[in-house]
């Protein structure tokens, strides 16, 4: 949803998804004189509770709490941004935020006149679109000040530890799988790694209760030394699928191409297909807790039902070669404008990379934003599209570092802003930053971090437009390169013209972005020595702060005009 407000020189613009709520700001050159910040008053009227909202920067000149990662009411320490998220906000919620905007000095403070805006935020399972992200950052500094980084009990979905990481994510797959609820029902599963046992465990439930569940799972080898052996995750697929006692449920899937990256489940009742499970989350403790990854519902009779002719086709372990003709005939790529309002659905392998170029024609004809998730980097093919001469922002979210090619591409177009999970060096916690504890946010990050390729950063995502009326989201399975084309079982789904999709994923985005940004920026001002730890924990004494949004061409500022 999408609010606007305005009254003496401030305006905002409120987003809301699902659990966050982004508030942009914008000011006149007269409001934004002796500007200090924002002062931000939530009202939640659903829960019927209502408080000023806090933050961890303070002045420098009236800060009497030096307690680290203490917490300061926004109407004494405002917010010194002119974008702001509310991650705490919660599904199917009406709220009311009331912008005070904060004036004078640190020991005179003076306020001007308020803007109110109400907004409700989007439910999570609403309609054909179910949209569900967790919280991915896996030892934030809230995790560390609320469980004192105490990894979870993960086989244990009623954890609080599991529950606030999963965020909803993890419920829902357990839901989607409880619907089957007897012999009327079918359950029909392509997994890549199959190994968490909550999961499978409902999976077996199912199955006693009557349901008709089948599962295709990665049981392949590679050859190394000149010997044939099975693949780690095939060893540990069959491992979890012998201790949760499924295996008469299981059809191997070992003429696969490479991987067989797909995890989706379809929804039968009485033979129909009717919604499918997709999204980027493998079935493991990591896709549900610790990467960042979402699970999409697509509740469409045709949508499962071409899902469902895929999975036929992964359940025959038909050979790459017959599997990409089938997929290229019954997923060819487009050769017109998808039609707006539309679902569009594309499956892998295939036989030619096309796709990559008509990826990289979307992109080209975007005209507003694009912002893009791609954890092992970005392909050499769709870089040069990404990096043409535009005067729009676009936002990269990454885990793994731009390879040599493509680096030079993407940093020649200074509108491209670039995000990385990654984790605070060594270099960063030894700055004492007032009020951070940095040091908790190192070596604490390995409830995950033990197996696997990415850490952080695991959603496939191409967003385009967002905050237009004609917004496109891809999301599936498949990275956005030759492999995940021509090499891998994949699908992926493309969603135009839904603004309330649009705007769950825009906002679920940003929260990720900001976060990892904020971590880009710490390692790289420490690694070379710039890191001013008391400048970064407090506030700027006059409005000296609000010169980087105002300036022609730079990040700050064109993401300002973005969103406002």
């Amino acid at each position: 949803m999408r609010k606007r407000s305005n009254s003496n020189g401030l305006s905002i613009h409120a987003i809301s998804g699902t659990h966050v709520v982004l508030l942009a700001f914008d000011t006149t050159p007269k409001a934004k004189n002796n500007l200090l910040g924002f002062a931000i008053h939530r009202t939640d009227h659903t829960e019927k509770e209502q408080y000023w909202l806090n933050g961890f920067k303070t002045f420098k000149e009236i800060d009497d709490n030096k307690i680290p990662g203490s917490l300061h009411s926004t109407l004494f320490h405002p917010i010194q941004s002119y974008l702001w998220g509310d991650y705490t906000a919660k599904p199917d919620h009406k709220y009311t935020f009331l912008i005070r905007p904060v004036y004078g000095s640190p020991k005179n403070l003076d306020y001007g006149d308020d803007v109110v805006i109400t907004i409700s935020t989007e439910s999570e399972d609403d309609g054909e679109h179910a949209v569900f992200f967790n919280r991915g950052a896996i030892a934030s500094q809230y995790f560390a000040k609320k469980f004192n980084n105490e990894a979870p009990d993960a086989d244990n979905p009623t954890d609080p530890r599991t529950v606030w990481l999963s965020r909803g994510l993890l419920e829902a797959a357990l839901k989607f799988i409880r619907q089957a609820k007897n012999g009327d029902y079918a359950l029909k599963v392509a997994a890549y790694e199959l190994n968490y046992i909550p999961i499978l465990n409902e999976f077996k439930a199912a199955a006693q209760r009557g349901v008709d569940v089948q599962i295709v799972y990665e049981a392949g080898k590679v050859k190394k030394n000149g010997v044939w052996v099975e693949t780690s995750t095939t060893v540990e697929n069959k491992k979890s699928i012998k201790k949760a006692g499924i295996q008469n449920l299981t059809h191997k899937r070992t003429k696969r191409p490479a991987i067989p990256h797909n995890k989706f489940i379809i929804l039968e009742k009485k033979g129909k297909p009717i919604e499918v499970w997709s999204g980027s989350t493998n079935f493991t403790r990591s896709g549900f807790l610790g990467q960042t990854n979402v699970g999409h519902i697509v509740r469409n009779s045709k949508m499962a039902e071409k899902f469902e002719e895929y999975w036929q086709q992964l359940r025959k372990d038909l050979p790459a070669d017959e599997l990409k003709l089938w997929n290229e005939q019954h997923t060819p790529t487009p050769k017109v404008e998808i039609a707006q309002k539309d679902t569009t659905l594309y499956f892998s392998p295939r036989k030619r990379s096309k796709m990559l170029g008509w990826y990289g024609d979307q992109i080209r004809k975007a005209n507003q934003t694009l912002m893009f998730t791609a954890a092992f980097g970005v392909n050499k093919d769709l870089a040069p599209a990404i990096a043409e001469d535009e005067d729009f922002l676009r936002f990269l979210l990454i885990e793994k570092k731009l390879s040599d090619s493509v680096r030079p591409i993407i940093e020649a177009e200074k509108e491209i802003v670039i995000s990385r999970g990654q984790t605070l060096g060594s270099s960063a916690i030894r700055y004492k930053t007032p009020g951070w504890k940095l040091d908790q946010w190192f070596m604490k990050e390995e409830h995950y971090r033990k197996k696997g390729h990415v850490f952080y950063v695991h959603t496939k995502i191409l967003m385009l437009d967002l905050l237009t009326n004609d917004p496109k989201v891809f999301s599936g399975s498949a990275n956005f390169s030759y492999n995940s084309l021509m090499s891998n079982d994949e699908n992926m789904l493309l969603i135009r013209g839904n603004k309330r999709v649009a705007d769950i994923y825009l906002t679920e985005f940003m929260r990720l972005f900001n976060h990892f940004y904020f971590r880009s920026i710490v390692n790289k001002l420490a690694s070379n020595g710039q890191l001013n730890s008391e400048r970064s924990a407090y506030l700027h004494s006059d409005d000296s702060w609000t010169d980087k949004y105002f300036k022609q061409g730079s990040y700050l500022s064109l993401r300002r005009e973005l969103f406002n």
